[in-house]
């Protein structure tokens, strides 16, 4: 069949209309408000951190930057969400890399595949681990003497985590496999609730993501030691659990933000941009020091290659220790 002169060339004028239609639309973007999900309840590392960021995000778009928190399977809850949501840039996660590096080794089922599902936006912040104890509890004034008081009494002592498989648990199973001590895990759903039950005595230690500085500083609670390489400048007196002996500990994970796949490129890119920008001002490296995290700018390959970095150590790790979320 031949197509008239006419015709095709109102074909071809409908094309590219159409085309002209779709690079508006992105241009126009965003349009309308962005929610951006948290993967762990209010008052975490996570969520604290995505409040950092939405407010002067927010003024960088021009539209409102809405907080929702959906916690629960250590992040697949709000993976799932986000991961089946439509791929328009109006959808974020917020969560640690946990979510991407570690849950795919924790779950023999999952809803979603967070490596396919989902595309690295920004990471956020470096979000390290600090050993605390109720002092009430575990009379120790050192990392060394906590560490022999562990071994003169195995499974006597509970630390809690903000879940099974979560960065701070498995800090504790990188401590009691180096060490060679044995402690019960107590699994929360998010940091703050487990912090709760450690300032009331309910359990005796955690690896806390940052939320119980302030009560280090109160005198409620004891620091003993830092789960990063290298000593944090806030607390330039507190050792790395490696200096107490523990060869090669390192906890930290990054936090940052995920898009479903198929999120336009363009939009991506401006997000990361956006989220950089706020990185990079004093004052959000200020709110990050409160639970002493350390931003982490960067671009999305930047965070994807870390991302594949912690699935190789921590899936070592899971199963070693033969740790399961299911």
């Amino acid at each position: 069949m031949r197509i008239i002169p006419t015709l095709r060339h109102g074909l071809l004028a409908a094309t590219l209309f159409a085309a002209a239609g779709t690079a508006l639309a992105q241009d126009a973007w965003p349009a309308k408000p962005v929610r951006v999900v948290v993967s762990f309840p209010p008052g975490g590392a996570a969520d604290q951190i995505a409040r950092a960021v939405s407010q002067p995000l927010q003024e960088a778009l021009g539209q409102p930057v809405v907080v929702d928190n959906r916690a629960g399977a250590n992040g697949n809850i709000a993976g799932d969400h986000v991961a089946k949501s439509a791929a328009d840039g109006y959808t974020l996660l917020m969560s640690s890399g946990g979510t991407v590096s570690i849950n795919p080794h924790l779950y023999s089922k999952m809803t979603f595949d967070p490596r396919t599902d989902l595309v690295p936006v920004a990471a956020a912040a470096r979000v390290l681990v600090f050993l605390e104890v109720n002092p009430q509890k575990v009379p120790v004034a050192s990392v060394k003497e906590f560490i022999e008081y562990l071994r003169k009494n195995p499974g006597k002592l509970s630390f809690g985590s903000p879940g099974n498989g979560s960065s701070p648990h498995l800090a504790a199973e990188m401590m009691k496999a180096s060490a060679g001590v044995f402690a019960t895990h107590i699994p929360y759903r998010g940091a703050a609730p487990a912090m709760q039950d450690l300032l009331g005595g309910q359990i005796d230690f955690m690896f806390d993501p940052g939320i119980g500085l302030q009560h280090v500083k109160s005198g409620k609670l004891k620091l003993l030691a830092v789960g990063s390489p290298r000593r944090v400048s806030q607390f330039p007196d507190v050792p790395t659990l490696e200096e107490a002996g523990l060869k090669d500990f390192d906890a930290d994970t990054w936090f940052g933000f995920y898009a479903p796949a198929g999120t336009p490129p363009a939009v991506v890119t401006r997000l990361n941009t956006e989220i950089n920008k706020i990185l990079r001002q004093p004052a959000f490296a200020e709110r990050l020091a409160v639970i002493g995290a350390v931003p982490a700018p960067g671009s999305p390959q930047d965070f994807a290659t870390r991302a594949q970095i912690d699935s190789v150590r921590f899936g070592a790790l899971i199963k070693a220790r033969n740790i399961r979320g299911d």
